[in-house]
């Protein structure tokens, strides 16, 4: 499938290029830093060749507007080209893709149009559409330009939402998110390219009957106590895709903490290596 006109993507790699490729996609609005690199450093240990990239309108990559526009024009499908573009640019033929949140519904949409790109798929906290039973928040009201912060309020409110999930079984880390909210302020304020992307999303199409089609290794990987995104969607994908592994984890909510870096690191490892047995 032909690629839509190319926006300028910034990524960064870790790891031997030799060893498999595994492109890590943030989520709606996150940067290549809400990536840890403690994380990123475990896989880099399991001979993975990390790719991490800033998706459009976030961090260092192109904008698609000004700090009134809250829809960019573009949808799903131009952001999973984005991730063949950066393929493409690293000269890697097939890589493996794990997604968070929306990076997971980047990697769907790119293992759907690319399929010959994709050698296996981690979907991480996310859904194959917008059935009511999956989406558990109200719909942000996007419809004007979004408020805008001083770094020092970005920061104290990232403090505020992580020290929120103290009660539960794995609390964030409140100096780590504060520490992220920070660096990606420096990085690239645009609250508006979170609009931009949620506007792509409110466009993106039905996916979970077109997963059947998708036949390489994935992992698929949620959290029961996710206040975000309902974990049945991750029973409904098992269940659709050919060849996935299923882990929903109790205490966890929409990201992926730490203590489940294990876990996560190992099934991502394996989904890699099964991809690999097969080219």
């Amino acid at each position: 499938m032909p690629l839509t006109p190319e926006p300028a993507i910034h990524y960064v790699t870790d790891g031997d290029a030799a060893h498999p490729t595994v492109v890590l996609i943030a989520g709606g609005g996150a940067q290549l830093i809400a990536w840890h690199v403690d994380l990123v450093a475990q896989l880099v240990d399991r001979d993975l060749h990390v790719v991490r990239i800033d998706n459009r309108d976030v961090g260092l990559s192109a904008r698609f507007g000004g700090v009134d526009d809250i829809d960019g024009g573009y949808g799903l499908e131009e952001m999973g080209d984005d991730v063949v573009r950066v393929l493409d640019d690293l000269g890697v033929a097939r890589a493996h893709l794990v997604g968070h949140s929306m990076g997971g519904m980047m990697a769907q949409m790119t293992a759907l149009r690319h399929a010959d790109r994709v050698a296996s798929l981690g979907l991480l906290s996310t859904i194959p559409g917008r059935d009511p039973r999956y989406v558990l928040h109200a719909e942000p009201d996007l419809t004007g330009a979004p408020a805008r912060y001083t770094r020092d309020e970005v920061v104290a409110g990232a403090s505020a939402f992580a020290a929120a999930t103290a009660g539960q079984r794995y609390p964030l880390d409140v100096e780590w998110n504060a520490w992220a909210a920070g660096e990606a302020f420096d990085r690239g304020y645009s609250p508006e390219g979170f609009s931009r992307q949620w506007a792509a999303l409110m466009r993106a199409p039905e996916r979970l009957e077109l997963l059947r089609d998708v036949d390489v290794p994935v992992l698929v990987f949620h959290g029961r106590d996710d206040d975000v995104l309902h974990w049945s969607a991750a029973v409904d994908m098992a269940e659709a895709l050919v060849a996935a592994e299923l882990q929903v984890h109790p205490g966890m909510g929409h990201y992926i903490v730490p203590e489940l870096w294990p876990e996560l690191v190992a099934g991502i490892a394996r989904t890699v290596a099964a991809g690999e047995a097969r080219h």
